[in-house]
């Protein structure tokens, strides 16, 4: 039942105000704020979704398309209106819009925003990337993943929104899957995601809050996926816990198109079914470029199944991956052909190969990298061997702070590094967090590897020049109520050409 906004009607005449109803009742539809991302030079995708009452299944509008107006200014009081035009919310996409914009000056600031029904969304601004062959001063951004609604406040995303940042990248686990729970800070809505309803509603609970929408309505956001979008630590068309094929490809087709509604992707990224295209590559002129890897749609399954094993000799099996092979030779020919003085791999789960049992035992996980060793070697040789310039890696997933320094063969003994990687915490997954968690002292020992290990909360703030990498770790002391301050718990520089960690003391500010 779709209560009062279905008995608004919903009309399309031409111009800005051809959104408006027939009743001066209609409810406000852009409760869910804006977002843009995926920036070129000449332009943006711009997002929203309409939806009078989101936590209802179909968003509590109509079953039929919704047309809306969107305008681009160069100034946040739209008195110049660069470019503007119509679009239509489809329910069979869950009322949501992508508008492709283009005819942007490259390298600036523009201010958006969409009218519907006489109502008038947020404004949002966002940035046109740099031309082709310039070469920027300076890239200024943040990356983030983990936000699990009920182990805490989004607090992290308030102090991020005001950073003043040319991008946003996120890595995953933008929302999680599982049934609500009593005795949480927040409370999911309903049981474990399955359908397409479910899913849509979860995104809609997670953009209500109010400092993820300031986060996206800041800057443009570079998006990818982990495994909560669909279920926990899935593998390919595996899921970690049984279910008949058939079943779980339906589950992720169902994930797979809500992620499509809820993201600012372009077109190219339209799901097919459980399918769906999400690596892909940005380049911010000649200082970086972002290589966007999807770790989890490709991979074969877990070599010796979930959790911390020892190793064996099935890890160097050349058929394990996380990439698959189109993606990895879409990536090694990438890599080899790009111009860019920083290579920067947005991905998911950790590359250094990290022992976590004290002593003479060894356990990995086999969820990250280091469960496909063959494949972990074979990217950091192709490094090494074609001389990748600045490979920096980003990765999430395991709501911690980690400092990397990564060589092809990972042990005790010292070697020659190819590549640095720096490993972004929760948003707020896991709760509140520890500035030096006990098993710190016992992780940096038994990898030397490992500059750095944080447990707190918060995000990774990045400052790119042609010849430094500056990484700040920005933290939260807790998530558990509001208010929490922000602080740089670590700031560590990479000079270009040097795969080195060098830490800043005192940490920037």
């Amino acid at each position: 039942m779709l209560g009062s906004a279905a008995a608004a009607t919903w009309v399309f005449s031409s111009g800005p105000d051809r959104l408006r109803a027939a009743t001066p009742a209609a409810p406000y539809p852009f409760t869910l704020g804006v977002a843009s991302g995926d920036p070129s030079p000449s332009g943006v995708v711009l997002w929203t979704r309409v939806a009078s009452r989101p936590l209802e299944p179909g968003g509590g509008m109509p079953a039929a398309p919704v047309a809306l107006w969107w305008e681009v200014a160069e100034d946040e009081a739209f008195s110049a209106i660069v470019r503007s035009g119509n679009t239509v919310a489809s329910p069979q996409w869950g009322h949501t819009v992508h508008v492709e914009v283009e005819g942007l000056r490259p390298e600036r600031w523009y201010w958006y925003r969409f009218k519907a029904a006489g109502h008038i969304s947020p404004t949002g601004r966002t940035r046109t990337l740099p031309p082709a062959g310039a070469t920027p001063e300076r890239l200024r951004f943040a990356f983030a993943s983990c936000q699990h609604y009920e182990d805490g406040l989004f607090t992290a995303y308030e102090h991020l929104a005001r950073e003043e940042l040319d991008l946003v990248v996120h890595l995953g686990d933008y929302i999680y899957e599982g049934a609500g729970r009593d005795g949480s800070v927040r409370r999911h809505l309903g049981g474990e995601l399955t359908t397409l309803d479910e899913y849509r509603i979860r995104y809609a609970l997670y953009r209500l809050d109010p400092a993820l929408q300031a986060a996206h309505a800041s800057a443009p956001w570079i998006v990818t996926w982990d495994d909560h979008e669909v279920a926990n630590n899935y593998a390919g068309d595996i899921p970690a816990r049984p279910a008949t094929p058939e079943a779980f490809r339906k589950r992720r087709a169902a994930a797979y198109q809500a992620y499509y509604e809820s993201m600012p992707l372009r077109r190219s990224a339209v799901p097919r079914g459980p399918d769906m295209l999400l690596y892909r590559r940005l380049a911010y002129g000649r200082l970086a470029s972002f290589h966007v890897l999807d770790t989890r749609q490709y991979r074969t399954d877990q070599p010796q199944g979930d959790g911390r094993k020892p190793p064996s000799d099935v890890l160097l099996d050349p058929a394990g991956t996380l990439l698959g092979e189109k993606q990895r030779e879409w990536l090694f020919d990438g890599l080899e052909r790009s111009p860019a003085s920083w290579n920067v791999l947005a991905q998911q789960v950790m590359m250094a190969r990290v022992d976590r049992a004290p002593g003479e035992a060894v356990e990995l996980s086999m969820d990250q990298w280091s469960g496909y060793e063959y494949e972990r070697r074979r990217l950091l040789r192709h490094l090494r061997d074609r001389s990748v310039r600045n490979p920096v890696v980003l990765t999430g997933d395991i709501h911690s702070n980690w400092a990397n320094e990564l060589a092809v063969e990972a042990g005790p003994a010292p070697a020659e590094n190819v590549a640095v990687e720096f490993v972004g915490t929760s948003i707020s997954s896991g709760g509140d967090g520890l500035a030096v968690p006990k098993w710190a002292e016992s992780a940096q020992a038994e990898n030397p590897f490992v500059k750095f290990v944080n447990q707190e909360r918060g995000y990774v703030r990045c400052e790119v020049t042609p010849e430094h990498w500056t990484t700040d770790y920005r933290t939260v002391p807790y998530v558990s109520r509001p208010g929490a301050p922000i602080q740089t718990r670590a700031t560590f520089a990479v000079e270009s050409g040097r795969p080195l960690l060098r830490r800043v003391e005192p940490p920037r500010g």
